[in-house]
């Protein structure tokens, strides 16, 4: 068959990011390209249709899908790292609409609500400069943590979203006691989706004698160990948490002057979990 006429007319990158991870924590295979360099290419018709489709987002199915269609170099956005999606959401962004994004904000003091446009390529420059410190020493043991990737985070945030919509329901049983055998066990399970999380973001533990890696042994260890262990491991990753998330945008009302920030979602999938 011919080549196709049109192809001239295709689209083309439109710009060239850097992964923040640069690929560490990415299965082989997954990424075809180097990583400091992926084109990334504007959204398609089809692509726009597909971020509108309700239980697709919520799953993240079509998020990967638009992913892999805008960033063709990823070709398993599963495995993509959550340190890479932000930064890859806010490049999408750029390459389909431009540098800056159009919010609305009301101010809390005078009630007047502006209108702003936020530089996205903040967002870039944040997580190009971004560090991620995977290591905790406790005594003679060496923690090393690994960022989830995204199908893992999507399934976590999945699993938060439902048992929390179950909460909500379980807050208007009428009998009492049925409603407190059912809000313990729920938050039982949400702390177990908690422990999990925590498994999974554990890459290795270095005795002075090992290095354990298998999943099995990690979990029974947490099982056992003590609160310090616990609360060392929570806060580094509320650390990390923070640190990769979406920087607020300083702003500023029109009308009286109050200076504050505004925090924006690049992520269309968590519209819904968020919600």
């Amino acid at each position: 068959m011919a080549g196709n006429p049109l192809q001239q007319y295709f689209r083309q990158p439109k710009i060239y990011i850097s992964l923040p991870s640069k690929g560490v924590y990415n299965k082989p295979g997954s990424i075809d390209g180097e990583v400091t360099s992926l084109p990334v290419y504007s959204m398609t018709g089809m692509d726009e249709i597909i971020v509108k489709t309700p239980d697709a987002l919520l799953t993240g199915e079509s998020i990967v899908k638009v992913i892999e269609s805008c960033v063709p170099a990823l070709t398993d956005a599963w495995q993509l790292s959550v340190l890479d999606s932000n930064l890859i959401f806010a490049a999408i962004k750029i390459a389909t609409f431009g540098d800056t994004l159009g919010v609305s904000h009301t101010c809390q003091k005078c009630s007047t609500t502006n209108d702003y446009e936020l530089d996205l390529n903040k967002v870039i420059d944040h997580f190009n400069a971004a560090k991620y410190d995977n290591k905790i020493v406790l005594g003679n043991l060496v923690i090393k943590l690994r960022p989830l990737n995204y199908k893992q985070s999507t399934e976590f945030n999945l699993k938060h979203f439902e048992l929390q919509k179950k909460l909500t329901h379980a807050s208007k049983i009428e009998d009492t006691e049925e409603q407190q055998r059912l809000v313990d066990q729920l938050w039982q399970d949400l702390a177990q989706v908690q422990k999990d999380t925590f498994a999974l973001s554990i890459d290795s533990v270095e005795t002075p004698d090992t290095i354990v890696t298998e999943r099995g042994f990690i979990q029974e260890w947490l099982e056992e160990s003590d609160k310090q262990v616990i609360d060392a491991i929570k806060t580094q990753i509320e650390k990390h948490r923070k640190i990769w998330a979406i920087p607020a945008f300083p702003i500023k009302c029109d009308e009286c002057g109050t200076e504050t920030e505004v925090s924006v979602e690049l992520d269309q999938s968590n519209f819904f979990v968020n919600s």
